[in-house]
């Protein structure tokens, strides 16, 4: 590095040398950043569940069709139902001799949440068949 004297006839010049020691600094903070957030970057998972090209298997046995529309609103064998009765049908269903299955058709809009709500009612009725209904892709 070039200092002054203390020489005053001496005539001062521009230092010519470059400083890289922020640069340095700045590129080791976005190394430590990038080796941060790689791992995250690297298991996101990008999925559209309506979609799928498999053929729906024909069904021989009893099922009971829960639909959630996009509002959140559900609608049990074609009759519009509230949440609370959506568990006793399933607790009755349960009770039955042949264990029906549950297919749930959900809006592709519809909230995460309701479905898991359906899934959950489902389970504690004791109804362990579950299905989701989607349409094929041609």
């Amino acid at each position: 590095m070039a200092f002054g004297s203390f020489d005053a006839n001496r005539h001062q010049g521009p230092i010519v040398e470059m400083n890289v020691v922020p640069l340095v600094d700045v590129m080791l903070v976005l190394l430590v950043i990038f080796i941060m957030t790689a791992p995250f970057l690297t298991n996101a998972v990008k999925i559209d569940l309506p979609r799928s090209s498999g053929i729906p298997s024909p069904s021989k046995v009893t099922h009971i069709d829960v639909s959630i529309r996009k509002d959140g609103s559900y609608v049990l064998d074609g009759k519009t139902v509230d949440p609370d009765m959506l568990a006793s049908s399933f607790a009755r269903a349960a009770k039955s001799n042949r264990k029906p299955e549950l297919h749930i058709r959900a809006d592709r809009l519809a909230r995460y949440e309701a479905v898991i709500k359906v899934m959950s009612a489902a389970s504690k009725a004791g109804l362990n068949k579950i299905g989701f209904v989607f349409i094929p892709e041609k």
